[in-house]
């Protein structure tokens, strides 16, 4: 599974770097190209030559080494490795990453890698439970670092509770799962919609919401990464993709988002409608700006293309349709009659009463409901990490 991937493991100092050892070592034997970046303070708990040893590579703790002339290039590290993982992530090491703050070797790698980044917390359950500890994970998590969770047990301290890093088998495991997903959409099509569209009153007016396309940027970038060829039809945001395999095809309206998803509709192996679509667009559109008057102005509306809908009546046998829901009063409800009525394989719930979710956040809180109303429902996370959810989940449809 892990032959020929390259991969940095970076220590720091917390009692858990013990556990470092057997990591690598496992690493290694699973045929990983194995570099070690230390902090100076890990030193402390275990050698660099121990796992110098073990990766059979020098182990990198400063920027330049005096005894042979080495610089040790964060940059070139970072183009070099397909997984960036930390473990032990200590409280401190975590809050510097949060803040962009790079006073050390194994920091400014983690800015400079171009690869995923998985961090393995260890430290006191006070710690790790401190609501700035807290912070900063979601604060991670939105970036796109994947946390592997730390499991509960006896703490160097004496406490009993949640914060020792995760077991060395666990982690490689987690390691295991992030790389098979990674071509589990190979030769696959989807088909995308994000943010939101412009209905326009005058040149300089118009109906809108307040979508951001957060939410739909974040599914793009999961389908590609997991090898899917990426259609994005996004409305009027200022975001941008990043991964090569997205073809992006901007749009403004309803009527123009409508015409673009059919034309690429019967192509595709996955359609999921994320974007928030206005439901109504004015009926006749000004070709000056509308001044202001003494009497109030009336604006008549009409329905515009029910996307989603429509989707539902053309599919075809193996297509995968995937809606979304937002709702403020009878949520699951409503999610369940949108799932039947549009003829969708499964439906993303959320609702503007979660705090921190939906519009304009880095987070995000779903109901994922399938056909058989089978609901699976999370917990408050990032944006990017609801995408895999979301993914996992149209992947187990087969």
């Amino acid at each position: 599974m892990l032959k020929g991937k390259h991969i940095i493991v970076g220590i720091t100092g917390s009692i858990a770097a013990y556990k470092a050892a057997s990591l690598v070592r496992l690493l290694v034997k699973e045929g990983a190209e194995v570099k070690v970046v230390m902090t100076e303070l890990a030193k402390q708990f275990i050698t660099p030559l121990t796992l110098a040893t073990l990766s059979k590579h020098p182990v990198m703790v400063e920027f330049y080494n005096p005894e042979n002339g080495d610089w040790h290039s964060h940059v070139d590290m970072g183009l070099w490795a397909d997984l960036y993982l930390i473990a032990p992530a200590t409280a401190n090491t975590l809050g510097k990453m949060a803040h962009g703050i790079a006073d050390n070797l194994l920091l400014t790698t983690y800015l400079s890698a171009k690869c995923p980044v998985m961090v393995a917390p260890a430290m006191d359950l006070d710690m790790y439970r401190h609501p700035a500890t807290r912070q900063n994970l979601h604060i991670l998590q939105s970036y796109g670092v994947r946390v592997i969770e730390p499991a509960a047990g006896e703490l160097a301290s004496g406490l009993v509770g949640k914060g020792r890093m995760a077991e060395p088998e666990e982690i490689v495991a987690s390691i295991h799962r992030y790389f098979e997903r990674q071509g589990d959409l190979l030769g696959k099509k989807v088909l995308l919609t994000a943010g939101p569209t412009y209905e326009k009153i005058d040149p300089v007016r118009f109906i809108g919401n307040y979508s951001s396309g957060k939410m739909g940027f974040a599914l793009a970038e999961e389908f590609a990464a997991r090898g899917a060829e990426v259609v994005l039809v996004a409305g009027p945001v200022s975001r941008q993709t990043e991964h090569p395999a997205i073809r992006r095809i901007n749009v403004e309206s309803a009527a123009e988002m409508f015409e673009q998803v059919m034309n690429y509709a019967e192509d595709s192996h996955i359609i999921v409608s994320c974007a928030a679509v206005a439901d109504f667009t004015p009926d006749r559109k000004a070709g000056l700006k509308l001044k202001r008057g003494e009497e109030e102005l009336v604006l008549k509306l009409k329905p515009t293309c029910d996307i989603a809908a429509e989707l539902g009546r053309r599919k075809q046998k193996g297509q995968v349709l995937v809606g979304f829901a937002l709702e403020t009063d009878d949520e699951t409800g409503n999610a369940l009659r949108k799932l039947h009525k549009k003829n969708l394989d499964l439906i993303v719930l959320n609702s503007l009463k979660d705090s921190n979710a939906c519009f304009g956040y880095d987070t995000n809180k779903v109901t994922i409901i399938d056909r058989n109303e089978v609901q699976w429902q999370y917990e408050l996370k990032s944006k990017k990490e609801v995408a895999h959810d979301i993914v996992d989940r149209i992947v187990q449809l087969g």
